[in-house]
């Protein structure tokens, strides 16, 4: 039992090291240092202490930015660090190997924003630690999965990171269209809501989610299956 569970996180361990290619120490430092300056701009903007639905945003945006720098590198940093002949010299393994560095990326940022939102529920609001750490790993899970995507497709990671800054921006002004709908990629479930408008919100966040789980999948197993194409790696 316990060498299963040391091997796991010897596991786990390894994984999260490759997955941010030695460099979590400072993007997890910006991360925090976004977040602080986000909460501290807020507090002098506003006269009101702010609610679920701006701590939301607050944490939304370190786990963006957590998500950014594994996704959009992932291929690269093999490539650099000499792995992907080993990896595709191995019959299917390559698959296993990113599908794990994959749920490992997803489980440390949960993590990370777990330990943030624990923090906010204590100094800031009132609200449900569980809930927000569930609704935020959406839109971060599909970002973090088109990355992977476009790094497969592109094979460069300053390309990758260009295209997914450029998504993430296009993103914001496209509230004005489609925020509070299902097609609102940044969609709010803290949001406050009354009657009937509330439902309206609860049946778009519930599809919204469905929508991102589905092109997160989508987009990992495209993903995955480019990765066939040894040649165009190697």
């Amino acid at each position: 039992m316990w060498g299963t569970v040391r091997s796991v996180a010897a596991f786990t361990r390894y994984s999260a090291n490759q997955v941010f290619a030695g460099k979590f120490i400072y993007f997890l430092l910006l991360a925090l240092l976004t977040f602080c300056i986000v909460v501290i701009v807020h507090t002098v903007q506003e006269e009101v202490p702010p609610n679920a639905e701006s701590i939301y945003y607050f944490l939304l945006v370190p786990g963006v930015l957590l998500a950014f720098y594994p996704s959009a590198y992932s291929v690269q940093s093999d490539a650099d660090g000499r792995m992907l002949e080993t990896l595709f010299g191995i019959p299917n393994y390559r698959y296993k190997v990113w599908l794990a560095r994959h749920l490992v990326q997803h489980l440390v940022i949960g993590f990370l924003l777990l330990l943030l939102a624990m923090l906010c529920e204590a100094a800031l609001a009132d609200f449900s630690i569980a809930a927000m750490v569930f609704h935020l790993m959406f839109p971060i899970v599909f970002l973090s999965s088109i990355g992977f995507l476009l790094a497969t497709s592109i094979c460069s990671g300053n390309g990758t990171a260009a295209i997914l800054v450029i998504v993430g921006l296009l993103c914001w002004p496209l509230q004005d269209a489609v925020g509070g709908t299902r097609w609102d990629l940044y969609i709010n479930p803290f949001e406050l809501a009354d009657g009937y408008a509330n439902l309206a919100l609860e049946t778009s966040v519930f599809y919204n989610r469905v929508y991102l789980v589905i092109g997160a999948v989508a987009a990992t197993l495209t993903g995955l299956l480019r990765l066939q194409k040894r040649e165009k790696f190697v």
